[in-house]
């Protein structure tokens, strides 16, 4: 699953990176520990404006729930049932939105006992785009990032991970309609292959806790058990 990640890129370089209109009104900061429910940047479309940058809150609640109160429940939607799901199916076929990211946390136990955290993140700094869906209740535009089957060496830390889309499939994410199973359609292995899988502190275990420092990479304990594989 995600759900913790980092989003500090400006309203600016976002709304350049994805040629969207700045609608943030200045309302949004740089966060190295976003945690559910939190107000963060996120890229969807406007029938009037086309691409817009806009300020969503992690954890969709849907148009016709009564309260908000069950949103950081709802802060991940599975790519194997997203277009069935009561909660779902609408926001996935008519707003779906690209989440940007620098990166995104999970944590491994440990052989030894305690558990490891890990942060996901482009080699080249580049920006990652998680595929979202969204929807409006009441005055809040609220959403949640959908998750896949983890592949490659992404697997080894944990079994899920967001649906991460290549700058090649965002106009299709957010334009009409499409073929499901093209839209879910994980992203190539070999472009996965430019993540660093970087051990880094405790600290981000806290919601409190925010700054560089939280995705800085830490040395490993020397962890071996036998029949066990220490990661990276």
């Amino acid at each position: 699953m995600c759900g913790r990640y980092a989003t500090t890129r400006s309203a600016g370089d976002l709304s350049a990176l994805f040629e969207s209109y700045d609608d943030t009104d200045g309302r949004l900061g740089p966060d190295h520990n976003v945690a559910p429910t939190d107000p963060v940047p996120v890229v969807r479309m406007d029938a009037e404006a086309g691409r817009v940058l806009s300020a969503g809150r992690w954890g969709l609640v849907p148009h016709w729930s009564r309260s908000a109160a069950g949103a950081a429940r709802m802060i991940n939607a599975r790519v194997e049932t997203v277009a069935t799901s009561r909660a779902y199916a609408d926001p996935f076929a008519r707003r779906r939105c690209l989440v940007p990211a620098d990166g995104w946390y999970e944590w491994v136990r440990r052989p030894a006992g305690g558990k490891q955290p890990y942060y996901m993140t482009p080699r080249d700094g580049s920006v990652l785009a998680f595929a979202g869906i969204w929807s409006r209740w009441e005055s809040l535009l609220t959403f949640s990032v959908l998750t896949t089957a983890a592949v490659g060496e992404l697997a080894e830390v944990h079994d899920r991970m967001p649906l991460l889309l290549p700058a090649d499939r965002w106009a299709a994410w957010l334009g009409p309609a499409d073929d499901p199973a093209t839209l879910l359609a994980p992203p190539p292995v070999d472009w996965l292959a430019g993540l660093e899988i970087r051990p880094v502190g405790p600290a981000v275990g806290d919601v409190r806790n925010d700054g560089p420092g939280l995705i800085e990479r830490v040395p490993l304990p020397e962890e071996r058990v036998e029949g066990e594989m220490t990661l990276f």
